[in-house]
């Protein structure tokens, strides 16, 4: 088998925010989140197993996973964990983990069977469902500090058919990228990304999270007492697993430290994207702010505020009022169909992930 990129060095990179925001689907290979090789698999001899707590264990091929079940087709956002990292520890202070801008994002179609009627040929088999979880895990590939990378949800979201967890094998309505799983992937809507394990080979039913690192020693919101590695020890076994990514939004045009030109108008048009909580979407609404978030003007929401459309972004726009000078600071904030409001007081944790304090554009000069 071939691989590019390698444990020491794998690909993660994130588009300008220009590009990111000029379309509603995302351009393939904008944004990728990577912790190793990235394995070059032949569709024809991939096969994803179906373990553990079932009464049928199953072995899968890519065609089979095409032809015995039916194609379902969901608009979601894929996040990393970390998105929005800089800010964190550029407002707040310093974490671990990459440096991530606002950029660590996608938006695509995705197609491909649902989980939960795999899950209902092989047979659930599990007397107390409380705690139980279904794994996903991808030996192809050693990753950094472990040699194979996995993570898993509750088994109760698996089940759920409103949850359209999908084994993806097409994005955008091609077959999915090397880069981005080929030949499965797993796509879970509103969850942190680390949980869509790509070029999946094994789905496990079992009484309790998957055992890997990234499950259990890696994205979480460790409590602020968490400081550095070694007083972090005592938390991660207390911590849950981060699952549904937070309400959020992020200004992408202008961006921190630009020079605007103000037209006669004195109004400037400010772009950005916005993402629901978990399963609350769509978002709703979103708000601008000149005057540090004393007021707030509405946004327009170009896309992605369809009620059918609760797991993906919605791009928007809005022309506001601004007045000459330097450090000008513009905020945005969301608010999504369940009644999540994007907080203006996040909170530090030592990983920093999860981040979800208004978007901002600072330092702008007003010419």
């Amino acid at each position: 088998m071939q691989f590019s990129y390698s444990v020491e060095e794998p690909l993660n990179r994130e588009p300008p925010m220009h590009d990111l925001v000029s379309s509603f689907f995302t351009i393939a290979g904008n944004y990728d989140r990577n912790h190793g090789p990235i394995p070059h698999i032949a569709a024809e001899d991939h096969i994803v197993k179906v373990n553990g707590l079932v009464h049928r264990p199953l072995e899968l091929s890519i065609e089979q996973l095409r032809s015995r079940y039916t194609q379902h087709e969901i608009i979601s956002a894929l996040q990393c964990a970390g998105n929005r990292r800089h800010t964190m520890r550029t407002l707040l202070k310093e974490v671990d983990g990459i440096d991530w801008g606002d950029g660590a994002v996608m938006n695509c179609k995705w197609r491909g069977p649902k989980l939960k009627d795999i899950l209902d040929t092989a047979g659930i088999n599990v007397r107390d469902r409380k705690g139980a979880h279904v794994a996903f895990a991808c030996y192809k590939t050693h990753v950094q500090n472990s040699e194979w990378y996995g993570g898993s949800i509750e088994l109760d979201r698996a089940l759920r058919d409103n949850a359209d967890v999908l084994i993806a094998l097409e994005m955008n309505g091609e077959p999915l990228s090397i880069n981005h799983g080929f030949p499965a992937r797993m796509i879970v809507p509103g969850v942190s990304g680390c949980r869509s394990v790509k070029w999946v080979d094994e789905i496990t039913v079992q009484s309790e999270e998957s055992r890997n690192l990234y499950q259990r020693y890696d994205y979480k919101r460790l409590p602020p007492e968490a400081m550095d590695t070694e007083s972090a020890k005592q938390y991660w076994n207390q911590t849950s697993a981060l699952q549904d990514m937070p309400i959020n939004s992020v200004i992408a045009e202008p961006q921190s430290g630009d020079t605007v030109r103000l037209p006669p108008s004195g109004r400037i048009e400010v772009k950005g994207y916005a993402l629901p909580q978990g399963d609350q979407g769509p978002v709703v609404k979103v708000e601008c702010s000149t005057d540090e978030g004393q007021t707030w003007e509405a946004a327009e929401i170009l896309s992605g505020n369809d009620l059918k459309a609760k797991w993906c972004w919605a791009l928007w726009k809005a022309t506001v009022r601004l007045h000459k000078g330097k450090k000008r600071r513009l905020l945005s904030r969301a608010t999504d169909n369940g009644g999540n409001v994007q907080t203006g007081e996040p909170v530090w944790n030592l990983r920093g992930v999860g981040y979800d304090g208004y978007g901002e554009s600072r330092d702008l000069i007003v010419v």
